[in-house]
């Protein structure tokens, strides 16, 4: 009696243990995970990288003249426009100078007017005169020639009286042409000399005139620009120096960020490229557009300086400042994606994801990353369109390992799905 207890027993004991090794077996946990299916879509290339806020233009105004500043009519911060008058030197000595070369000058001009408009000078009516008389002895010798070859010709006077008329004639004659011609030099040169020596005292004078002029506007101080005074290095009463930066002029309704960017990653960009700009201390992204894209490399860092241009409305963002700046290089169109949630380090140092199949398993896959873009990223190599990939609960998860996907509406509240 006591045997058949006894066996009857230990067949519980076993068939009890067979049980529990059962309902562990079939209480083996099943992995909640959320998936997201890899897509054909559009990705962007952008390159990012901190820069250095600088205005579109500025200016040093520098003073031509060293002379005392007499008055100052801007401060810093002030707003200005090109041409406004910024300060004055002194210049009372530049504008008595300015007087004088402008008396000299309307002294010039009107001895000039006078000498343009004269009546012939007393050498020329005195030529005037000479010709005329050699006109008469012209037509005297001619008349008493004619007389005497008619006399010849009747036989009532001899030869030699012929002769000698016809020598006086010809000596008046080359008289009044040495006349003539000095008459012509006096008008042709004479007086053209005189009035055109006038016209150059005249013009030197005038001129002259202009360069006191010059320098007495030299003494006003105007700005080359429209922008804001953001420097101004002397007070009223100190000395100006010529060469010296006085004010500092700044065009910052628009502003560049300069970035410094790897040569690998600047060969995607172009001019005219859509960027943004984010302040460090503020997370609004403002637009912007690269307007330069250096066409050498900087020895020293090996990188390629690239502006972004960009509106700066209200002046806000301070030339100086440290920025950081996304330019969009490319947009890669049909590109296998997968929230950026998806990816998962391996102990090897490889990329992977984990893809779980059509029987809930999972498969550990080896990816090639290409381009990332926020919180989304291209898989080049190791995953197909229509793959489903796990965004949630992959970490730690061993290769095909059996879980249970969960779909969105399972998340516990106010846990948003890592899905496009």
């Amino acid at each position: 009696m006591n045997h058949a207890k006894a066996l009857l027993s230990v067949t519980c004991l076993i068939t009890l243990a067979g049980c529990a090794k059962k309902d562990e077996k079939e209480a083996e946990p099943v992995v909640p995970v959320q998936v997201t299916v890899a897509k054909l879509e559009s990705i962007r290339r952008i390159v990012t990288s901190d820069a250095v806020l600088y205005p579109r233009n500025q200016a040093s105004v520098v003073p031509k003249i060293s002379a005392p500043v007499k008055k100052f009519y801007v401060n810093r911060g002030d707003h200005v426009k090109e041409g406004q008058l910024l300060a004055v030197l002194e210049n009372r000595d530049l504008a008595a100078a300015a007087m004088e070369s402008k008396g000299m000058a309307e002294q010039a001009e009107a001895s000039y007017q006078v000498t343009s408009a004269a009546s012939i000078p007393e050498e020329l009516t005195k030529s005037k005169g000479d010709l005329q008389t050699a006109k008469q002895s012209v037509d005297a010798a001619q008349k008493v020639l004619e007389s005497r070859q008619k006399l010849y010709s009747e036989g009532a006077l001899a030869r030699r009286q012929v002769d000698e008329a016809q020598v006086a004639y010809i000596q008046a004659r080359g008289q009044y042409e040495t006349a003539q011609e000095h008459l012509n030099a006096l008008q042709k040169v004479s007086q053209q000399e005189q009035i055109k020596g006038a016209a150059a005292q005249a013009a030197a004078a005038k001129a002259h005139y202009q360069g006191a002029e010059a320098q007495l506007s030299y003494s006003e101080i105007r700005s080359p620009m429209t922008g804001v005074i953001t420097d101004r290095s002397v007070y009223e009463g100190e000395m100006a120096s010529a060469g010296s930066p006085l004010l500092t002029v700044m065009d910052v309704s628009r502003v560049v960020a300069r970035a410094n960017i790897p040569q690998s990653q600047s060969a995607y960009l172009k001019v005219g490229a859509a960027a943004t700009v984010t302040q460090t201390d503020s997370s609004g992204e403002i637009p912007g557009k690269v307007t330069v894209v250096s066409p050498a490399v900087d020895p020293n860092s090996t990188t390629v300086q690239v502006w972004v241009e960009m509106a700066n409305p209200g002046e806000r963002l301070k030339p100086g400042a440290t920025v950081h700046v996304a330019i969009v290089a490319a947009t890669l169109k049909d590109a296998t994606v997968i929230p950026t949630a998806g990816l998962l380090p391996s102990a090897e140092g490889d990329t992977i994801v984990m893809v779980v199949g059509a029987d809930s398993v999972t498969h550990e896959r080896k990816v090639e990353v290409g381009v990332r873009e926020a919180d989304k990223v291209q898989i080049l190599s190791g995953l197909k369109p229509g793959e489903q990939v796990i965004t949630v609960g992959g970490v730690g998860l061993e290769d095909k390992a059996k879980v249970r996907m969960e779909k969105p509406s399972e998340k516990p509240e106010g846990e948003k799905a890592d899905e496009r």
